[in-house]
């Protein structure tokens, strides 16, 4: 019988689902001329990039964890539907929330938190 590990395989779902909703938010920020001028310098611009790289380690973490304590078509089903979810999520937030830093920061911190509990959980 198969034993998936039901809580490492939820925390990859959800931090796949939260690195694609920033992945999402962060590519309506380009080119440069699409973004508010919030985050065309300065802070702003270090939020962008600095969440940037912080979220795709932290997919990177997650996903390498996951390959521990799941089977490859768990991995393979779980991260696929949470991509596939990605974009209807989206739709439901407000433009103000997807456009700004407050979306960045906050999809980029539950991605990061996730991979530390997967890490915990692997």
């Amino acid at each position: 019988m198969d034993e998936t590990n039901w809580v490492a395989l939820g925390l990859l779902m959800g931090s796949v689902l939260l690195a694609a909703l920033y992945g999402l938010a962060a590519s309506g920020h380009f080119p440069a001329e699409f973004r508010p001028q919030k985050l065309q310098r300065g802070w702003g611009a270090l939020v962008l990039w600095g969440t940037m790289v912080a979220t795709g380690l932290a997919g990177a973490v997650a996903l390498v964890l996951a390959w521990r304590p799941l089977p490859w078509y768990a991995t393979v089903i779980g991260g696929g539907a949470a991509l596939l979810f990605a974009p209807l999520l989206l739709q439901s937030l407000p433009d103000s929330f997807v456009n700004g830093r407050r979306g960045l920061l906050v999809l980029c911190a539950g991605a990061v938190v996730l991979a530390a509990l997967m890490w915990r959980a692997a």
